[in-house]
């Protein structure tokens, strides 16, 4: 019986075949941890009295959850990072330089890596057949001392996509409708791998969005196999072209397959407060919105803030609705001000906020007021996510957002496009 995806990236990591339900004791690429988790591994870490890492330039931290910081507390805790940071020679993202998963992708993950995170969108660096996983601070600090981690090698599920996106759907779509189909606990500890002529026609950027949101489904990591589009990613930006075309056997053991045609899809919506309760938008059109957010970790990159554009070109942000900006990079950013996309919102009334999570983690940068509707475009809508438990989080794909932005209301973004 051949290999999955997940299955054959450890077993080439350990040199030796390991299947699913093995407990295995992995070597690491990579260990990456942002400033609401890094403090506590590096808390954990000091208890065990190592005087260094075991590899400073393979330890990255970030600061992006509360970037710059909003209060005194958090700004201690940035302080905690930058001073170990510093002790150790750890490579430090600090504030600006943008989010954790985005930063990973742009600089350091590569196909067959295996990489554990202190967050739990760790998995988004699957989209480059990088086996990515978000482990316990606790274990993060094990591994920053010995560059192994304990690990149980996760079933697989297939989920195999196929048709052509209509005009108007894009993958977020998909996303919220896997979720809606699988909930978020059918996928718990497995790893989803997708597939299929709909994968092969995505861009990096819209990968990155389906990988991302597969810990919403419970899963312990997502993968996509390498091919040309993930060639060009790494020749573009990491002039990079000595890695595998990874791939899992094509008789793979897998628990489940899962097919879905996309063909008909419409623009998906989840409806607070759970990222499974998800229906068709023309169930939910007319909902009057106070915020709307393009940004995050699953929506942050560059192809979405050209959505964005493309569609406030010459319109208006509606006068009962704040419209939320904010770049997943530095990177993203820069492109995003020499295309003109920046400007295009500013001028339609949009507030462009500095690279990082900001309100998709509630902790500064658009708390919700009692009461208040939110449109996002991040990957989660529990109560109080955003900083209010009084209030209302809809997810959504960013051009149902702008569109909704645009209109005061949610509305199919086919709509105005």
């Amino acid at each position: 019986m051949g290999l999955t995806l997940a299955e054959k990236i450890l077993s080439l990591k350990n040199r030796k075949e390991v299947h699913a339900g093995d407990i295995i004791i992995t070597n690491v690429d990579w260990i990456i941890a942002q400033d609401g988790t890094a403090p506590l591994a590096i808390r954990q870490f000091k208890k065990l009295n190592k005087d260094k890492v075991f590899d400073e330039q393979r330890i990255i931290f970030f600061i992006d959850h509360a970037a710059p910081s909003p209060c005194r507390e958090l700004s201690n805790e940035h302080l905690l990072i930058r001073n170990f940071s510093k002790e150790m020679g750890i490579i430090l993202h600090d504030v600006g330089d943008g989010i954790i998963h985005q930063v990973f992708i742009e600089k350091y993950a590569m196909p067959g890596d295996v990489v554990v995170g202190a967050d739990s969108h760790t998995c988004t660096a699957g989209a480059l057949a990088t086996f990515a996983a978000g482990f316990g601070s606790t274990d993060v600090a094990i591994a920053m001392a010995l560059g192994k981690i304990w690990i149980r090698v996760p079933e697989s599920i297939e989920v195999v996509i196929y048709g052509s996106l209509p005009k108007g759907v894009f993958a977020k779509d998909i996303a919220l409708y896997l979720l809606k189909k699988i909930g978020v606990t059918g996928a718990i500890y497995k790893a989803l791998e997708f597939k299929g002529e709909a994968i092969e026609r995505l861009s990096i950027d819209s990968r990155l969005t389906l990988t991302n949101m597969a810990v919403e489904m419970g899963a312990k990591t997502a993968l996509i196999e390498v091919d040309n589009i993930t060639k060009d990613f790494l020749l573009e930006t990491r002039k990079v072209s000595n890695f595998k075309f990874l791939k899992a056997d094509e008789d793979a053991d897998y628990e489940e397959r899962i097919y879905v045609d996309v063909s008909n899809l419409e623009p998906m919506i989840a409806l607070p407060h759970s990222v499974d309760k998800v229906v068709s938008i023309s169930d939910v059109e007319g909902i009057e919105i106070n915020q709307a957010f393009v940004g995050t970790c699953t929506n942050g990159r560059l192809e979405d803030l050209r959505i964005v554009a493309s569609i406030l070109k010459d319109r208006k942000v509606a006068k009962n609705v704040r419209l939320l900006i904010a770049p997943a990079s530095r990177k993203i950013y820069l492109q995003a001000l020499r295309e003109g996309i920046l400007d295009i919102i500013v001028k339609a009334g949009g507030i462009v906020l500095p690279p990082g999570c900001g309100p998709c983690v509630g902790i500064h940068l658009g708390i919700l007021g009692d009461g208040e509707v939110c449109l996002s475009s991040q990957n989660r809508n529990f109560k109080g996510r955003m900083g209010n438990p009084n209030s209302e989080i809809y997810l959504a794909s960013p051009a149902t957002v702008v569109a909704s932005a645009i209109m005061g209301k949610i509305t199919d973004p086919r709509e105005v496009m």
